[in-house]
């Protein structure tokens, strides 16, 4: 198997902007598109936020025309997930959870692999994100204006998406499955002192309804306190504030990472190894935005470019 040029891990927002960046260098990018292919914003709905679209565009859509778009320079597509890599030697070595394949070689690396929400894991909640569930209070807050929100967590991720929250919600109510709150006193004296913010500790949410009207209805609540208490809440969506879990794992002990598991980076996209690059959420834990994950993957792109220039 030749070596590529360059080997870009995921087919969300930065790994396509990457390939379409990549492809018109005439690098000939090979895309590992991923277990979930898309990445994030395949599970959202309408898109109203990304500049260029007066009127939104469908989340899988985005990512379809942004495929086709850097398929249309030349890049080159492969379904399947990398599972081990080897980085210490050149070209890097990269392994596909087809075990039967050979290894992938490259000079260059963009890691692309974005970062998975944490989930209640719900079949009901699984089954209603993009209709009224959401693991991002800044993409899908907007839609729901003068409504009851439900925010689950007890962390800063938690605080943080109430409070942003309390700018288009009637009242946002916090769901803890525990009394004490995980938060820097600092956030959660900011959420306790809001007027619109409600709080449900000890409790755990069992059921999203409605699956029949295909949105958020209402959900079952019991209590985690021992006092087998259960009831129904209307509400009008679900918002996960309990963190995101970066997909860094086949470079753990190669890649500096954060205590979280974040790739850290200098200068934008730069991992410590030269050659290697990442961009969106596998290091980007503050923003994560459609808009922004395209921009560090045109960053990781670039920087490709150049250091295959000057290599050769």
């Amino acid at each position: 198997m030749p070596t590529r040029n360059v080997v870009i891990l995921g087919s969300g927002c930065a790994g396509l902007t990457a390939a379409i960046y990549c492809a018109r260098a005439g690098l000939q990018p090979l895309v590992i598109e991923g277990r979930e292919a898309g990445g994030q914003l395949s599970l959202t709905t309408l898109v109203e936020n990304f500049p260029g679209f007066p009127v939104g565009i469908q989340g899988p859509q985005l990512i379809e025309n942004m495929r086709e778009q850097a398929a249309a320079f030349g890049a080159e597509f492969a379904s399947g997930d990398v599972v081990a890599a080897q980085l210490g030697q050149r070209p890097f070595a990269l392994q596909l959870d087809d075990a039967g394949a050979e290894p992938l070689r490259t000079h260059t690396l963009i890691i692309a692999s974005g970062a998975r929400a944490r989930w209640l894991d719900l079949p009901s909640e699984q089954a209603l994100i993009g209709h009224g569930v959401s693991s991002c209070a800044t993409c899908d807050g907007f839609f729901f204006r003068g409504k009851d929100i439900i925010v689950v967590g007890g962390g800063d991720s938690a605080m943080e998406e109430a409070l942003f929250l309390t700018r288009f919600a009637a009242s946002v109510t916090i769901v803890h499955r525990r009394a004490e709150f995980r938060a820097s006193k600092i956030m959660l004296d900011r959420a306790r002192g809001h007027e619109k913010i409600r709080w449900i500790p000890n409790a755990r949410i069992t059921e999203v309804l409605d699956l029949a009207k295909k949105e958020v209805t209402a959900v079952k609540l019991e209590s985690t306190d021992g006092a087998a208490q259960r009831w129904e809440m209307p509400i009008a969506a679900v918002f996960l504030g309990i963190g995101h879990v970066p997909n860094t794992q086949p470079f753990r002990g190669q890649l500096a990472t954060d205590p979280d598991g974040y790739l850290v980076t200098r200068d934008y996209v730069h991992t410590q190894i030269e050659g290697v690059y990442a961009c969106g959420d596998v290091q980007d834990r503050r923003y994560r935005q459609a808009i922004t994950a395209a921009g560090t993957g045109c960053m990781a792109a670039i920087e490709v470019e150049r250091f295959l220039a000057e290599a050769h």
